[in-house]
């Protein structure tokens, strides 16, 4: 868990300097998250460390759907409007639930699976999607800013995370999963390489576009990715580092 763990921090560390720095008035301002500001960003960011606390404790998430129609981001939405607070509160709650959730995790046994939004998860992938979660939405709390996030090698984690997801992803879109090769070059020029090369289908270019795409974030077809294959194209389209 030591590697996992020490990146989420740093990714986090690297967020909670860029908050530390912002004026008052960017916390009121916009979000790439539609809908919410960059103080209900980080108020999402809490309560979802706070659940990895609680499921790790055995309390559950914390967390759910209202009803059959509502949808998981209609439900991360109402639960932020139930609990908005001053930018001043939610950044300390934060601060507090990120650390919490990291001493969870470390302290977890890796191998115990705990319950989480689609389907319990083992500690290092629930770390993983926590690193995904915060990169992705300081992507939205950055992009409208104009502050710098440059792309790191911590984007591995969640670039594997994508690929390691596509089951489900196909699931979500209702097609069956299909096996497809991921050779992606990551920001320093490392190549990174998932799933079996003999699949007849695969994604090639950049690993930050990759997980981008995987955040909905950046249109397919606007990626640059090369697609090979016969469900290269599809895999692309369903790509997410979430659950639905």
């Amino acid at each position: 868990m030591s590697d996992i763990l020490d990146d989420l921090v740093a990714e986090q560390d690297r967020l909670e300097a860029i908050l530390t720095a912002l004026p008052a008035d960017a916390w009121e301002a916009d979000s790439g998250a539609a809908g919410w500001t960059v103080t209900d960003v980080v108020l999402h960011l809490a309560q979802t460390e706070e659940a990895v606390v609680s499921t790790m404790a055995g309390r559950g998430v914390g967390f759910a759907v209202r009803t059959g129609t509502e949808t998981l981001d209609g439900s991360m939405d109402r639960w932020v409007r139930a609990e908005a607070a001053t930018p001043a509160e939610v950044f300390t709650r934060w601060r507090a639930a990120r650390r919490a959730a990291v001493a969870a995790l470390g302290d977890a046994d890796p191998r115990r699976p705990v319950p989480w939004a689609a389907t319990p998860l083992r500690p290092r992938t629930l770390a993983t999607t926590r690193l995904a979660e915060h990169w992705a939405h300081g992507l939205d709390i950055t992009v409208p800013l104009g502050v710098a996030f440059p792309d790191t090698e911590r984007l591995r984690h969640v670039a594997w995370l994508a690929h390691a997801s596509l089951p489900y992803a196909f699931a979500v879109v209702g097609r069956p999963p299909q096996e497809v090769f991921c050779e992606l070059t990551g920001p320093t020029g490392a190549v990174w390489r998932f799933g079996p090369p003999a699949a007849d289908s695969a994604i090639t270019g950049s690993a930050g576009a990759f997980c981008r795409v995987g955040a909905r974030r950046l249109a397919p077809e606007e990626s640059g990715l090369l697609t090979h294959g016969p469900h290269a194209g599809a895999a692309l389209r369903a790509l997410r580092n979430y659950a639905a």
